[in-house]
C-alpha cells in the first residue's frame, strides 16, 4: 500500500463511528438553543417484526428531523403528530401502543408486518438542555451512562450503570402517569475482530456503519493495516495465548476470528470456545474448517461448543476480495443480531 494512494488517504480522513443516536441529541440541542420547538420520538418497547427496535429515536422540529423510529407510514404519522403538537404548543407526554396487524381491534399502526411497538412522544424544552448536553457528551466520548424518561416528562441521565434494568417499566396497576423508561447510552453491541489484516480492515470499515463498538486485536506489533485502521474504537496488540483475558463475553458480545493463519486461528479459538458470546465465528475455507473441527473433537472439545461456532463465517455469496468477504461477514452479523429471540 503506497502512502499516497487514495485508499490510504481515505483511511487517514476517516474516524471511528459514533452511536447513531448522537445526531438526534445534537439536533435537539441545536433547536432548543435557537429557540425552535422540538420533540423526541422514542421506541420504548418492541416485539415481533417491528420496523424499529427498542431505543430507535428521532428529534422532530417544524422544518427538520433527525433519526428514525422505523420508517414507513407509522413514522410519518408520528412525525406529523409531533409537528402538530409543536404548532399548537401542546406539552403533554404521549405513550402510544402500535400494533402492526391489519386485523388488530385497537392501536393499528397502518402497517401489516405483524410486530408491535410502544412509542414515546416527549416535547423538549429548555429545562432539558443540561441533560441533553450530558447525553451528547457521553455518546461522543463513549462514556458509559444511562438515560431515564418518565410519564411526567422528566429526563435524567448519569454516568455508570442505571438504577434499574433498561426497558419500559409500568406500575402494577398500570397507572398512566407512573411509567418510566430506562436506557443504556451508546453502543449496545460490541464486536471484536481478532486479526487486523486486510480483511479485518475491510470489515472494520463496513461495521463502522452498523452501530457496533469495535475492537481490533492482533498479535503482530507494527502491523500497518492495524495501525492505519481508523474505524476501530480500540485496537491493541495481544498475545493470542492469553486472548481470553482481553475479550468480554455476554449476550451483546460478537467475536470474529480472522488471524494470519491456521495455527493462530486455532490458538485464538481455543481461548474462546465454550464462552457465552452472541456470535463467535472463524474465517477460512471449508477444508480448513473441517480440519480444525476434527482436531478440536480429537482434543475433547464438546460437540455442543463446536456447533455454536459460525465457520466458515459469512453468507455464501462467493466472496473473494477482502471487501466482498467483509460484506458477507457483516451480513451474517446482522442476521444473528436481528434474529427473533425465543
Amino acid at each position: 500500500m503506497q502512502l499516497d494512494s487514495p485508499t490510504t488517504l481515505d483511511l487517514f480522513n476517516a474516524s471511528p463511528s459514533v452511536p447513531r443516536d448522537l445526531l438526534v441529541w445534537q439536533h435537539a440541542i441545536a433547536c432548543l438553543r435557537a429557540g425552535i420547538p422540538v420533540s423526541l420520538l422514542l421506541v420504548v418497547s418492541s416485539s415481533g417484526s417491528s420496523p424499529g427496535r427498542q431505543g430507535f429515536k428521532m428529534s422532530v422540529a417544524p422544518g427538520s428531523m433527525v433519526g428514525s423510529i422505523g420508517g414507513g407510514i407509522m413514522e410519518h404519522k408520528f412525525v406529523e403528530l409531533a409537528r402538530h403538537g409543536l404548532a399548537d404548543g401542546r406539552r403533554e407526554v404521549l405513550l402510544r401502543e402500535q400494533v402492526h396487524r391489519g386485523e388488530a381491534p385497537h392501536n393499528r399502526s397502518g402497517m401489516i408486518c405483524s410486530g408491535q411497538q410502544t412509542l414515546l412522544l416527549l416535547p423538549l424544552h429548555e429545562d432539558h438542555l443540561p441533560t441533553l448536553r450530558f447525553v451528547a457528551d457521553a455518546l461522543q466520548h463513549h462514556h458509559p451512562a444511562w438515560l431515564r424518561c418518565t410519564a411526567r416528562g422528566e429526563l435524567q441521565a448519569a454516568a455508570g450503570a442505571p438504577p434499574r434494568a433498561p426497558g419500559l417499566h409500568r406500575p402494577a396497576d398500570d397507572a398512566a402517569d407512573a411509567w418510566q423508561y430506562v436506557e443504556m447510552l451508546g453502543f449496545r453491541d460490541q464486536l471484536t475482530i481478532v486479526g487486523g489484516g486486510h480483511v479485518g480492515l475491510a470489515l472494520s470499515q463496513v461495521v463502522a456503519h452498523l452501530d457496533f463498538r469495535l475492537t481490533v486485536l492482533d498479535d503482530r506489533s507494527g502491523l500497518n493495516t492495524l495501525q492505519l485502521n481508523p474505524y476501530a474504537h480500540d485496537k491493541r496488540t495481544v498475545d493470542y495465548g492469553v486472548l481470553g483475558q482481553a475479550i468480554a463475553d455476554g449476550p451483546h458480545q460478537y467475536v470474529v476470528v480472522m488471524t494470519f493463519g491456521y495455527r493462530t486461528d486455532g490458538v485464538a479459538l481455543r481461548q474462546l470456545l465454550g464462552r457465552p458470546f452472541a456470535y463467535l465465528g472463524v474465517m477460512g475455507s471449508a477444508a480448513k474448517i473441517t480440519t480444525m473441527r476434527r482436531e478440536l473433537r480429537a482434543e475433547g472439545y464438546p460437540e455442543a461448543q463446536l456447533a455454536r461456532v459460525h465457520a466458515p463465517i459469512g453468507l455464501p455469496i462467493h466472496s473473494r476480495t477482502p471487501e466482498e468477504i467483509a460484506i458477507s461477514v457483516a451480513a451474517e452479523l446482522i442476521r444473528v443480531r436481528n434474529a427473533p429471540r425465543g
